[in-house]
């Protein structure tokens, strides 16, 4: 079981040589297992470390999916999850990488004056809409509260 592929051999040669990811460049970590040497020295032991990565991000996933409708942070705890997967598997680096790709992208577009302008329009707009339709509604049928509604 060999964690190599095409994509990992491609992003690790447009990876500059002697920069880590830590180090303040844009360059990304090479893809594949971060197991330690002894646990990818075995083969057995190696395949056991994968499957035990894999049910414990599976948990923290599906924890993550129930606390969609529920309360939690679950879009949190998924990504959570992902990145459990990535310290082993090259699909779930892949995966986040283009997720924070996509993030960074959408916070950069979000910080554009230009938008930030087109956004606070719009929410004036809606809220003066919904304060118009509630006032409406006011006028035409009045307020009566739950304790003085006779049944």
């Amino acid at each position: 079981m060999n964690a190599e592929s095409d994509e990992r051999k491609e992003v690790a040669a447009t990876v500059a040589p002697g920069s880590a990811a830590g180090d303040g460049n844009t360059a990304e970590r090479e893809l594949g297992s971060r197991a330690p040497g002894f646990i990818k020295g075995s083969r057995v032991l190696h395949l056991s470390w994968q499957v035990g990565i894999f049910v414990v991000g599976l948990a923290v996933v599906g924890a993550g999916i129930v606390m969609l409708p529920l309360p939690g942070p679950g879009w949190l705890v998924i990504f959570g999850g992902m990145a459990i997967w990535a310290t082993e598997f090259v699909w779930a680096q892949l995966v986040l990488r283009w997720t924070r790709r996509k993030v960074t992208e959408a916070a950069q577009r979000a910080l554009d004056p230009k938008v930030r302008r087109r956004n606070i329009i719009l929410t004036t707009v809606g809220l003066v809409i919904i304060a118009v339709l509630v006032g409406i509604y006011v006028w035409k049928f009045g307020i009566v509260m739950p304790w003085k509604i006779d049944q």
